[in-house]
């Protein structure tokens, strides 16, 4: 049974940092590109950053700069350190493994930034 279970959300100011990480378990972690999503209250979800199995990532643009993902294989984690957050940033973050047609998604994390 695959699970992505996401933690690390939270309520934090503008300006402010906070990590997310999403445990990976019930697959063969290495070899699935991971991603973090994002959905906003009335919006489409979509993608913020995801690395690949290589290692390689990819970020949209509202968050180059701001926002690093990284991934400890040994771990099964994937991890998204969001700096400098602004109010725009608030969300639910979703983990997302895919490989081919397998795609799994976790339940998601509370972003909230707000003074």
């Amino acid at each position: 049974q695959v699970q992505l279970v996401e933690s690390g959300g939270g309520l934090v100011q503008p300006g402010g940092s906070l990590r997310l990480s999403c445990a990976a378990s019930g697959i063969f972690f290495t070899i699935y590109n991971m991603g973090w999503y994002r959905q906003a209250p009335g919006k489409q979800r979509e993608l913020v950053a995801v690395i690949t199995s290589g290692g390689s990532t990819n970020y949209v643009d509202s968050v180059k700069g701001r926002f690093t993902i990284s991934r400890d294989n040994t771990k099964k984690t994937v991890y998204l350190q969001m700096n400098s957050l602004k109010q725009e940033d608030t969300a639910v973050y979703y983990c997302n493994a895919a490989r081919g047609l397998d795609e799994f998604w976790g339940q998601g994390t509370q972003v909230t930034v707000s003074s």
